[in-house]
């Protein structure tokens, strides 16, 4: 970090600016491709088409498939980040709209700080986490309130969906929390790309076993969305964090969690007419309080921490992205 020069920052801080717009636009990108595609068969499409090309091109520069040793890590890892992480995001958002799935898939540290709880050499619980995570939650409850109350076909749609997002935010968490320790002789690149191929081979496998083959179909529109999910969505957004996190501080790149929220609301509102009322601008004002409480929380290895956190957080995060909202 210390290395880089003035103008590597620069870049890398409007390398930044593109995770932060691409990541944001994801769940604008979902929710259309949502139009004609089944979530688990979409969601599959996506992720083999973003593995398929970056693994070639990393084959065709001369880099190694992943040892046999490291495949067993690797389908743990698309499990845990793309078909429980990424695959319940999509899920969710055929009954949450996108801006909203985007707000509470920000309340991913939350699970992250009871994740590594539970890990021996994880960081413990401190009141200021604790705190952080009730005024989070708090958020959450104030969000899923009418729905629990009132019931109805909606409204337990709604709330299927939020548990959903639960779960995604629970699944990269725990992803994330395996990634930074899995396989770190191996190139993060093809690690990644890895990643994606088993979890969309994952993803496919669910689609064909509910048979979502005879609902899908392509418009201009989605089929669209896809490629851009594909290409865009992962491959651009991967390599623009990538590089972020090799000349910024790794907790000024995180930021753009908070960001990427703000962008898919915009966008849900005024493209897609997606509501968005004070009881829900209020619960997001909770989880985004309750996520810099919890991200505020200083750590004893700090210092070290930051060193080594590049490659850890470029391998937790693009699998989705990838980190601490995930790769959407």
């Amino acid at each position: 970090m210390a290395s880089s020069s003035p103008r590597e920052r620069r870049l890398a801080f409007f390398a930044w600016l593109a995770v932060c717009l691409i990541w944001g636009t994801t769940y604008f990108g979902i929710r259309i491709a949502l139009e004609t595609m089944p979530p688990w068969l979409m969601g599959g499409l996506r992720w083999l088409i973003a593995g398929f090309l970056l693994g070639a091109y990393l084959l065709a520069r001369g880099e190694r498939v992943p040892r046999a040793r490291t495949w067993p890590g690797i389908a743990f890892l698309g499990a845990t980040l793309l078909v429980l992480g990424n695959g319940g995001v999509v899920w969710a958002e055929q009954y949450v709209p996108s801006g909203l799935a985007a707000v509470i898939v920000a309340a991913s540290p939350f699970w992250m700080a009871g994740v590594e709880a539970f890990r021996s050499d994880g960081e413990t619980f401190t009141r200021r986490t604790l705190i952080g995570l009730a005024v989070g939650f708090g958020g959450i409850l104030l969000l899923v309130w009418p729905d629990l109350t009132r019931g109805g076909a909606s409204g337990r749609g709604f709330l299927a969906g939020v548990i959903a997002l639960q779960i995604a935010c629970l699944g990269w968490s725990v992803g994330s929390s395996y990634s930074r320790r899995h396989a770190r002789g191996e190139n993060v690149f093809m690690m990644t790309a890895a990643q994606m191929l088993a979890g969309g081979v994952m993803m496919t496998a669910l689609g064909t076993i509910s048979g979502e083959w005879r609902a899908l179909y392509f418009s201009t529109r989605t089929a669209s969305a896809l490629i851009y999910l594909a290409t865009i969505g992962a491959l651009g957004g991967f390599v623009a964090y990538t590089y972020a996190l090799r000349h910024l501080p790794v907790s000024f790149v995180s930021l753009y969690a908070y960001i990427n929220p703000v962008i898919a609301v915009a966008l849900g509102v005024a493209l897609l007419a997606e509501p968005f009322n004070w009881r829900m601008a209020g619960a997001a004002a909770l989880v985004f309080v309750g996520v810099a409480i919890v991200r505020r929380q200083p750590t004893p290895s700090s210092a070290s921490a930051n060193t080594s956190a590049g490659e850890d957080t470029i391998n937790g995060r693009v699998v989705r992205a990838t980190g601490t909202s995930g790769s959407r």
